[in-house]
């Protein structure tokens, strides 16, 4: 373990947040960062935010500052391929990896981290997108927490009846050869926050935030992602299949889902939350995917269900 560059001019986090790097079993680089609950507040244990595709670790500064607020230590990692941790290939811009199960890896090193530095219990997982994915695999191979908190999770990603078998073929035929890196089709190799502009984008409502996420990337484009490549096409689609044959796990959880939604599949989503025991979906009207890069009283909601979450009293019913 030794210290990672944290950007905290543009993260905005918690006084005192330490970054790490650690290398993976596969030899891969990935970083990490903690930041601690503010002093004083009652410790209501850690949160491990597990960020989403093209994401990285100082986009969530502000959510471990509000997490900090209300007695919790935060711990996020930048994942294989994205943010300041290794990629696979020269060309920077293209998120891959060859099979999902290597984002295990990834948080195998972040338990292994919250371990080594003495986190407290308990944890409570948080996991936006893509996250929600790795999340949910991580659920069923026995993750140790307390409950889980999905934000708009990838169980599913949006695409007409028309593209998806096309959208299977291509990846397919693809994610063995020397053209798996190539450039998933309809996706742009410039991160999505500097290609589009507010009105009408896909990931919130809320104009401050967006302005936030766009400063970011032009004060680091190094910690921007742009399209997916065709092999991490055809590792989503395949995870995502495996996921959806599996029973819900046998845990307390809560899902927030926009009513605006065009990123991640909206049916598994209502389909996995209606089967599972011990879980809550939450609907939100008229917003878009990133639910926690909303206004502050939507971030508000969603915090109170982590600290639902995290003391063992979450109803299943949405209020």
């Amino acid at each position: 373990m030794s210290d990672a560059p944290l950007f905290n001019e543009i993260a905005k986090g918690p006084p005192n947040g330490r970054a790490f790097w650690r290398m993976a079993s596969d030899g891969v680089r990935v970083r990490l960062a903690h930041w601690p609950k503010h002093e004083g507040t009652t410790g209501r244990g850690t949160v491990l935010l597990l960020p989403g595709r093209t994401e990285y670790i100082e986009k969530y500064g502000l959510t471990a500052a509000e997490l900090a607020e209300r007695g919790f230590d935060t711990l996020i990692i930048d994942w294989r391929g994205q943010g300041l941790a290794d990629r696979p290939d020269e060309e920077r811009a293209l998120g891959h990896v060859d099979d999902f199960d290597e984002y295990q890896l990834d948080l195998t090193q972040m338990l292994a981290l919250a371990g080594d530095l003495d986190l407290p219990r308990p944890f409570t997982l948080l996991a936006h997108s893509m996250g929600g994915c790795i999340g949910l695999r991580a659920l069923h191979n026995g993750l140790d927490v307390v409950g889980a908190c999905f934000s708009a999770p990838m169980w599913g990603i949006v695409m007409s009846k028309p593209v998806r078998p096309l959208a299977w073929g291509f990846s397919w035929a693809l994610h063995r050869s020397p053209w798996k890196l190539a450039l998933s089709p309809g996706t742009a190799r410039q991160t999505y926050v500097l290609a589009e502009a507010f009105d009408d984008n896909m990931l919130t409502t809320n104009r401050e935030m967006w302005d936030m996420m766009r400063a970011q990337a032009k004060a680091h484009p190094e910690l921007t992602l742009g399209g997916p490549t065709a092999g991490w096409l055809f590792a989503a689609l395949s995870e995502m299949q495996a996921l959806s044959r599996l029973p819900a796990p046998n845990l307390p959880a809560v899902t927030w889902l926009g009513t605006r939604e065009r990123i991640v599949e909206p049916a598994p989503i209502h389909s996995l939350m209606a089967r599972w025991p011990k879980g809550r979906l939450e609907i939100l009207q008229g917003l878009e995917h990133e639910v926690i890069m909303e206004a502050p009283e939507v971030r508000g909601r969603v915090y109170d269900s982590i600290e639902e979450l995290a003391e063992g009293r979450m109803a299943t019913t949405a209020a």
